[in-house]
């Protein structure tokens, strides 16, 4: 059961087509394939993350720091191998700088959260059970939205209404409505399409992407508030994430936000401070599957509900082991996700509304080696 290697493997891949989100666009995807291999032949083999700048920084602190830090750990000391990971000094340029600190602060949370992942996905196979019950096996099932009404060149309200009507032949439970990038009064005017296409059953919640004012957001928030929306996910900007959230929860929409969290110690301000009633955060992001469920202890003795941002493949067992947990987020749309369809051999089964727990061992998920090395970053 002790660790033998890890080796991190960065892949891009470039878009068909430019997604514009609420303060960004997507023209790649990106991603992380993590191998840990014990020294009883036992292989833990995920992937996870989107990170492009960085790619590259991750993945050499997985290599050169993170590998020969761990080699000859027992995988069953999940706790003892985060902290030595967390503890571990790596000058990556610091200066004092807060914007460059936090910067490359996560850096390091995404290089610890590729080896801790990767490391569940081992102990789960060695010891012959699903990630999800090793970590509490609350659910087997965990209802799933599709990521989708993103702003492109051409787009009118009606391929909008389509789009939310394709989510609901396909059997998803809900969708998460990209907005921020277009004015408040058009945003209110696309939600409304979307909720007219989607009916009053249908999961309908929106995600700014922190492109909001407080007020700009308030505007929206009291122009939708008659439309049933399960959340509004990062409402406001960057900088006003504590009270801007708070002010936004007194319109009376639950509030979504924490995928710009790099640990608990940052969840656990926007909880005490009431600036969420859900929390995001990512396993990938923010120091991976040890992080994120000590989060999610934390935000169940708040009343606080867990999201996650993405990463399905992670993310269904994290929410299906979690009395708190809420749903599981994936792309429908081919171009946006290339890697979520070519990657694995097979994705879990949706039905119904519900993304289905697989009952292999760890992560239930295995990945084509043909796909890794095309797409590999060399």
């Amino acid at each position: 059961m002790r660790i033998q290697s890890i080796e991190a493997i960065p892949l891009v891949r470039k878009l068909e087509d430019v997604f514009q989100g609420g303060t960004y666009k997507i023209t790649t995807r990106n991603t992380i394939v993590v191998r840990v291999v014990l020294d009883n032949g036992v292989v833990g083999e995920i992937f996870g993350g989107d990170e492009d700048q960085y790619q590259l920084d991750v993945c050499r602190i997985v290599n050169e720091i993170y590998c020969p830090l761990l080699v000859g750990q027992d995988v069953r000391d999940v706790e003892k191998n985060w902290e030595r990971m967390w503890f571990t000094r790596i000058d990556l340029n610091n200066r004092g700088i807060h914007a460059l600190d936090l910067a490359k602060h996560c850096v390091e949370t995404q290089a610890i959260a590729a080896v801790d992942n990767a490391c569940w996905d081992a102990l789960g196979r060695a010891l012959k059970q699903p990630v999800y019950k090793l970590l509490g096996g609350y659910r087997e099932r965990v209802p799933v939205l599709a990521i989708g009404g993103y702003v492109m060149a051409g787009k009118t309200l009606a391929d909008l209404q389509s789009e939310v009507e394709y989510y609901k032949q396909q059997g998803i439970f809900g969708m998460k409505l990209k907005v921020g990038h277009l004015s408040v009064e058009e945003d209110i005017e696309r939600t409304r399409a979307a909720r007219r296409a989607a009916g009053p059953n249908f999961h309908l919640c929106v995600d700014a992407n922190q492109a909001w004012t407080v007020e700009q957001a308030v505007q929206f928030a009291r122009g939708v508030r008659d439309l049933d929306l399960a959340w509004l996910e990062e409402p406001v900007r960057w900088h006003d994430q504590i009270e801007g959230n708070a002010r936004v929860r007194t319109v009376g929409i639950p509030v979504n936000a924490g995928q710009g969290e790099i640990s608990r110690h940052g969840c656990r301000d926007l909880i005490v401070r009431g600036a969420v009633d859900i929390l995001n955060v990512d396993v990938t992001i923010a120091a991976g599957v040890t992080e994120w469920r000590r989060i999610a202890a934390m935000a169940h003795a708040f009343g606080v509900k867990m999201a996650h941002h993405e990463e399905p493949q992670i993310a269904l067992h994290l929410l299906a082991a979690v009395p708190n947990g809420l749903h599981v987020e994936i792309f429908p749309n081919y171009q946006r996700d290339p890697m979520w369809y070519d990657l694995p051999v097979q994705q879990p089964t949706i039905r119904d509304g519900f993304m289905y727990l697989p009952d292999q061992p760890g992560f239930g998920i295995l990945l084509r080696q043909d796909t890794i090395d095309r797409w590999r970053m060399h």
